[in-house]
C-alpha cells in the first residue's frame, strides 16, 4: 500500500508565519508521518486573500515547518497550489495519479473534516481514504464563528452535488 499524506493549509501572516491552526495541521501531520513509515506528504495551499498574500505559496511554509521537525526533504512532494477546499482535493488527483498513492490521509482542522471528507471522498471514491482533524485551540467565539462557516459551506456544496450528474461531481 503506497501512502500520501496531505496537509490541508492554513492561513499564514503577511511574512510567512503559520498560523496557530497551520501550526495544529502540521504538528497532525507529522505525528501521521511518524505512524506511516513510508508515507510520503503533500502540502496544500497557494494564494488568496483569506490566507496567504505572500509571494510564496502557502505550501511552502508548510514544507518548511516540516523540514524544521525532521521530515527529510525527499518525503515532501511538490505543493498542490490550491485557493481552497474544493481545489484541493480536486488538484491533488494529478499528483496522487502520478505517485500511484493507494491510500491517502488527509490532515485538516477538526471543525473543517466534514467538509475535506465530503469533497476528497467525491475526488477519490477508489481509493483508501482516512481523515485526521486537529485539534484546533482558538478562542470559543472565533471557532464557534468557523464551524457555522463550515456548516454553510458543506450545505451548499451538498446542494450543488444534489442538481449536478455524476460527471459534474468530479
Amino acid at each position: 500500500m503506497k501512502s500520501a499524506i496531505i496537509v490541508l493549509g492554513a492561513p499564514n501572516d503577511a511574512r510567512g508565519n503559520l498560523s496557530s491552526i497551520a501550526i495544529e495541521r502540521c504538528q497532525r501531520g507529522l505525528a501521521e508521518y511518524r505512524r506511516t513509515p513510508g508515507a510520503k506528504i503533500i502540502p496544500t495551499g497557494g494564494w488568496g486573500e483569506h490566507f496567504n498574500t505572500t509571494a510564496q505559496p502557502h505550501g511552502y511554509y508548510t514544507r518548511k515547518y516540516l523540514e524544521s521537525n525532521g521530515v527529510p526533504a525527499d518525503d515532501i512532494l511538490e505543493c498542490v497550489e490550491s485557493a481552497n477546499t474544493v481545489e484541493d482535493a480536486r488538484l491533488c488527483r494529478p499528483l496522487v495519479e502520478r505517485h500511484g498513492f493507494t491510500c491517502l490521509i488527509v490532515v485538516t482542522s477538526d471543525f473543517h473534516l466534514a467538509r475535506a471528507r465530503f469533497l476528497f471522498e467525491r475526488e477519490f471514491p477508489e481509493t483508501g481514504l482516512t481523515f485526521c482533524g486537529a485539534t484546533t485551540h482558538l478562542a470559543e467565539e472565533e471557532l464557534t464563528r468557523l464551524k457555522r462557516h463550515e456548516e454553510g459551506a458543506l450545505a451548499r456544496l451538498r446542494q450543488a452535488s444534489e442538481r449536478s450528474t455524476p460527471d459534474e461531481r468530479r
